[in-house]
C-alpha cells in the first residue's frame, strides 16, 4: 500500500469518527434504551443513582451503550398512563418503575416489553404477576415487604412510645388501601392501640392533616409507603417534630431529614439489584421466569438526635436491636 492511499485511510477513518454517535464509537456491539417511570420529580435524580452506578458496573454506561429516558410524574398520579404510552411508543428495550402505580401503568401501555419493578410491596396481591416464583408475564424485579413488616411498625413505634393509645396511618388515598389498613389494624389491636387513617394529597394538605391527628390524640405516627410524603420528605418530618409525634418511617430519607426511625429494607440495595434484572434480560432472559426478589434484610434505623427533640426516652432493648443509630 502506498503512503499516499494510507494517508487517505487514516483522513477517512478520522472522518467516520467525527461522524459516528459516541454510543457506537465506544461499543461495537448494541445500544439498549431503558425507560424509567416513576412518581417523583426532576429534583429527586439521585433517587436513580444507585441503579444507574450498578448498570455501569455491570457494562452499561449511559453515553456509551446506554440510553435512559426518564419519564417522572411529577406527584401526579393521573399522568402515569400516559407517560408510559410515550416510552413504549419510543420503544424501549425495557421499562423500569418504582412503585405500585407507575408498575400497573406500565403493564397496561404494553404487555410485550419487560418491565422491571423496585418498591412494590405486593405484587401478587395487586395482580402484577402471577408469584414471586414464577411471574408468568412482561414483569418481574423486586418488591420492597417482607411478610409482617407492616405489623412490626406498629410493634415497633409502640415499644418507643409504651403509653400510646392511638396512632395515625398517614399516606396518600391511594396508599391507604384496605390492606394495608387491615395489617396494622390488627397488630394495634393486638396491642390494645386504636389506629385511623389519615390522607394527604399534596404537601399543602401535611400541616392540617398532622394537626387533625393531633387533634383526635394520636400519640404517634406510621408513614406508609407513599411518594407525596416522600417528595417532601424534610417538610413532612419537620411538621412531626413542630407537633411533636413520635413516627416511624418506610425509607431512610425521613430519618436523615430527622424522622424518629425506620424499619424497612435497604432501598440503595434495592435499587442496585434492579440492575441485574435490567443485565440478565438484556442479555435474553424472559421476565416471566425471574422470580420477583424479596428483600435479602431489613434494618431498624434510629435518630437519636431526633428522640431528644421529641422527649422520649427509648428503652435499651429497643436501641440494642438497631442495626443503627444516628447522632
Amino acid at each position: 500500500m502506498s503512503d499516499r492511499v494510507s494517508r487517505r485511510a487514516v483522513i477517512v477513518f478520522g472522518v467516520a469518527l467525527l461522524t459516528t454517535p459516541l454510543a457506537a464509537v465506544a461499543q461495537s456491539g448494541r445500544v439498549y434504551t431503558i425507560g424509567t417511570l416513576s412518581m417523583g420529580t426532576a429534583t429527586q435524580m439521585d433517587w436513580w443513582q444507585p441503579f444507574l452506578d450498578a448498570l455501569r458496573d455491570v457494562g452499561y454506561v449511559e453515553g456509551r451503550n446506554l440510553v435512559v429516558k426518564r419519564s417522572r410524574a411529577a406527584g401526579r398520579p393521573e399522568r402515569l398512563v400516559g407517560l408510559a404510552q410515550e416510552l413504549v411508543q419510543a420503544k424501549v428495550d425495557i421499562l423500569v418503575t418504582t412503585g405500585p402505580r407507575e408498575t400497573r401503568a406500565a403493564r397496561q401501555a404494553t404487555s410485550t416489553i419487560p418491565i422491571v419493578m423496585m418498591v412494590v410491596p405486593d405484587p401478587v396481591g395487586l395482580g402484577l404477576v402471577s408469584s414471586l416464583a414464577r411471574p408468568g408475564g412482561n414483569v418481574t424485579g423486586l418488591t420492597s415487604l417482607v411478610p409482617g413488616m407492616r405489623q412490626k411498625w406498629v410493634e415497633l413505634l409502640k415499644e418507643a412510645v409504651p403509653a400510646a393509645s392511638r396512632f395515625a396511618a398517614i399516606a396518600s388515598r391511594n396508599n391507604l388501601t384496605a390492606e394495608n389498613l387491615r395489617e396494622l389494624d390488627t397488630a394495634a389491636t393486638g396491642l390494645r392501640v386504636r389506629l385511623s387513617g389519615f390522607p394527604v394529597q399534596s404537601i399543602d394538605d401535611f400541616e392540617d392533616t398532622i394537626v387533625r391527628a393531633r387533634n383526635e390524640r394520636a400519640d404517634g405516627v406510621i408513614a406508609i409507603a407513599d411518594p407525596v410524603t416522600l417528595q417532601h420528605s424534610r417538610a413532612f418530618v419537620e411538621l412531626m417534630q413542630k407537633y411533636r409525634l413520635p413516627a416511624i418511617y418506610w425509607t431512610r430519607e425521613y430519618v436523615e431529614d430527622g424522622g424518629l426511625m425506620r424499619y424497612s429494607a435497604n432501598l440503595v440495595e434495592v435499587r442496585r439489584r434492579a440492575a441485574g434484572y435490567v443485565d440478565k434480560i438484556l442479555k435474553g432472559a424472559r421476565p416471566a421466569e425471574l422470580p420477583v426478589e424479596q428483600p435479602a434484610k431489613v434494618e431498624l434505623v434510629i435518630n437519636l438526635k431526633a428522640a431528644k427533640a421529641l422527649g422520649l426516652t427509648l428503652p435499651p432493648a429497643l436501641l440494642l436491636r438497631a442495626d443503627a443509630t444516628l447522632e
